[in-house]
């Protein structure tokens, strides 16, 4: 029997039992505990999951894992980010499906590898940088930059203007992402381009805190604009 494969198949069966519970948020930390290296060759394929729940989940952990390696081992987390970069460049071969949420994730919770690689990570929707013409690489990206400007706005600050287009979308999770982002980034600068999405009701999915919510993007737009007049 060859133990390190048996290992490996128990290690991938509890990171999914994890995932997959109804009390993830309690057991996160069991996944850290776990060796890092294989942990993250785990959720690597996690991203590509067609349960959507279980995708996010692994972005979360993959989070929570990279930035506590960083801790310990910094160039070992940028091996992961470069991994994670990889995967979305066309000479990869695939589509690096979760790369960018999982980027947003890692840089939200680690500031060194934040302050190396936010700027990346806005370049994937700047026409002049490294912009991803998949639609749905692109809502990744910017579910990445809302994630980070909701703890870390000031590395967001220059994606600002590349999510102003992006506000007009025929793609409604791309214009209810952009507000969502555009919002945490700089409420006050945020007013002025977001009126026109105040009656927008068309229905949008954001996972935040280990579940996927449904909003409209005119109560994101409400939300953003009463919270700048409480301000």
């Amino acid at each position: 029997m060859d133990i390190n494969r048996t290992g490996g198949r128990i290690l991938k069966k509890k990171i999914f039992e994890i995932l997959s519970g109804n009390d993830f948020n309690e057991r996160l930390s069991e996944i850290r505990r776990f060796p890092g290296r294989q942990v993250v060759n785990h959720l690597f394929s996690c991203l590509y999951n067609t349960d959507e729940l279980i995708k996010w989940r692994a972005v979360t952990a993959m989070g929570d894992v990279v930035s506590s390696v960083a801790d310990a081992d910094i160039e070992s987390a940028r091996v992961v980010m470069r991994r994670l970069m990889w995967n979305l460049n066309d000479e990869s071969g695939g589509i690096g499906w979760g790369s960018p949420e999982a980027m947003g994730e890692i840089i939200a919770r680690n500031m060194r590898l934040g302050e190396e690689f936010s700027r990346i990570l806005i370049s994937y929707i700047n026409k002049n940088g490294n912009y991803l013409e998949n639609e749905v690489l692109q809502q990744g990206v910017i579910w990445g930059i809302g994630r980070i400007a909701g703890v870390k706005p000031h590395l967001m600050r220059d994606s600002f203007v590349f999510l102003i287009p992006p506000l007009d979308s025929c793609d409604a999770m791309l214009r209810g992402l952009s507000a969502w982002a555009i919002g945490a980034i700089d409420p006050v600068r945020a007013q002025s381009v977001l009126l026109h999405l105040k009656n927008d009701d068309s229905v949008i999915k954001i996972y935040s805190d280990g579940n996927i919510n449904r909003f409209t993007i005119k109560n994101i737009v409400d939300k953003i604009l009463h919270e700048l007049i409480d301000v």
